[in-house]
């Protein structure tokens, strides 16, 4: 790996990320991603896509085939930097023969959080997580949620400045996602800054400040969510009667006809209100006017059928 030794802004700076197994399976192809300090980043993307690759390589424990960056403004793999990071793996597993307390106080130990300060914390956060009844009971006897809220827990023992959460809310139920975010929301306003991955598209539009499109390997789309929506926007004119002798003239102004609904692509209220008026001139009634704004789950759908029709090539990096 070669590293970057200038101080930067970004939280997270990853540069032309890959990752080859063997010679044929691209796994990361030249990943760019930059993440502001303070912020609730989300990275989306299919099954394969690359994401938890990706997060192993920011952690250090899978090796890429080459990358360049930083994590808190320090070169990938810098151990004080890693010290100062919450990482949640994903399916993770805990030995089963420890209780929820004593899980928390050995991983604060691994990371050289002083004794004083760990069972301290270690109370806090299983209150925090709703786990506090169940600090003294064996791990082997936690379901999968008490495990992922228990993960939630050892991932923040260190203070950490930034959190690397991958799948957090994996096995909870709608409780306890809202707990998450919740949480999330708590960490980002006290100025800590985390990197989500998660295939739960309607959580990341929740608490995400901006989001990474990882489609087969490349970032296919990143930015705020206005940014990613800017081009997605459409009104809906709902109407009554029949329409079909104005259909040519809706089609020649861009817009296009469906049953009792006229739906008008991007942002221009002109194009709008022409249509208002000619459906006024034809007599018919305009019921509402609705403006939609794709969501992350419609934006994905689009970038894997952009991909899909237009293929990439992939060479083979020295």
């Amino acid at each position: 790996m070669v590293g970057i030794t200038e101080m930067t802004n970004w939280a997270v700076d990853l540069i032309d990320v890959r990752k080859i197994y063997g010679k044929t399976i691209h796994a990361l192809r030249g990943v760019n991603i930059q993440v502001g300090r303070g912020e609730i980043f989300g990275l989306l993307g299919p099954n394969g896509a690359g994401k938890t690759t990706l997060v192993k390589i920011m952690m250090t424990v899978v090796r890429p085939t080459h990358a360049l960056g930083t994590l808190l403004g320090r070169p990938l793999g810098h151990r004080g930097k890693l010290a100062g990071t919450g990482y949640l793996p994903e399916d993770h597993r805990f030995p089963g023969y420890l209780t929820g307390a004593q899980l928390l106080d050995y991983y604060a130990a691994l990371g050289k959080v002083p004794r004083s300060r760990r069972k301290v914390n270690a109370a806090k956060l299983l209150d925090r997580v709703g786990m506090s009844e169940w600090a003294t009971t064996r791990i082997d006897k936690y379901s999968k949620g008490m495990l992922q809220r228990l993960g939630i827990a050892q991932a923040l023992m260190n203070d950490p400045e930034l959190m690397v959460l991958d799948e957090p809310t994996d096995g909870l139920d709608p409780v306890g996602r809202r707990d998450v975010r919740e949480l999330l929301l708590e960490l980002k306003s006290a100025g800590k800054t985390v990197f989500l991955n998660s295939h739960l598209l309607s959580e990341l539009e929740m608490v995400c400040d901006r989001v990474a499109i990882l489609v087969d390997g490349l970032v296919a789309r990143q930015g705020t969510l206005d940014e990613l929506t800017e081009e997605t926007v459409e009104y809906r004119i709902a109407f009554s009667g029949d329409a079909r002798a104005i259909q040519e003239k809706v089609e020649a102004l861009g817009a296009s006809l469906g049953a009792n609904v006229i739906t008008v692509s991007g942002h221009d209220t002109g194009k709008v209100n022409a249509m208002i008026d000619l459906l006024r001139a034809a007599d018919l009634s305009v019921e509402s006017v609705q403006p939609h704004r794709f969501s992350l789950e419609d934006i994905l759908v689009q970038v894997l059928a952009d991909q899909s029709a237009t293929p990439v090539a992939r060479p083979v990096h020295p």
